[in-house]
């Protein structure tokens, strides 16, 4: 059994990726979490790995088209469009693993990391700031953690 390639970049969630919609930021911290799984599966559990990213991804996305839907987003359309493209891929890559081709699943899973913070950062925080605003009155409020520095390293 051979062992994965090593990435560059996990798959990890970080409090910049944060929405302040928490069913949302819980969605996608999942989602990361088992993009990273997939990654680092070994090449007899990469089918596995990727139909749990499937599933979820179905069912995220799905979450996020009820909001859309329950409250009147106004920039459904494009964010739809941007959920069948990820599906299809995803759909694509399934068939390739199926055939023997697992190498296909971790250029997904690579993709999506590269993908997912953009994705997050201009259509699913335009959803979180109109779910915020239609469920509690308000934008939402996001407490993100900033690292300090030391003085030595501000310093140089």
């Amino acid at each position: 059994m051979q062992a994965p390639p090593q990435t560059p970049e996990a798959a990890t969630w970080r409090d910049d990726l944060r929405l302040g919609f928490a069913p949302m930021d819980a969605t996608h911290e999942e989602f990361l979490a088992l993009v990273d799984a997939l990654l680092a599966a070994p090449d007899a559990a990469v089918a596995e790995a990727l139909a749990a990213v499937h599933a979820h991804t179905r069912e995220h996305f799905a979450a996020e088209e009820r909001w859309m839907d329950e409250t009147g987003f106004p920039a459904a359309g494009c964010h739809r469009d941007e959920h069948a493209a990820v599906l299809a891929s995803m759909d694509g890559v399934g068939r390739k693993v199926a055939a023997g081709e697992v190498e296909a699943a971790r250029r997904l899973a690579r993709a999506l990391t590269e993908w997912f913070p953009g994705h997050a950062d201009y259509l699913d925080s335009a959803l979180a700031h109109w779910m915020c605003k239609k469920t509690l009155g308000g934008k939402p409020v996001v407490l993100r953690r900033r690292k300090v520095e030391s003085p030595a390293a501000a310093a140089a």
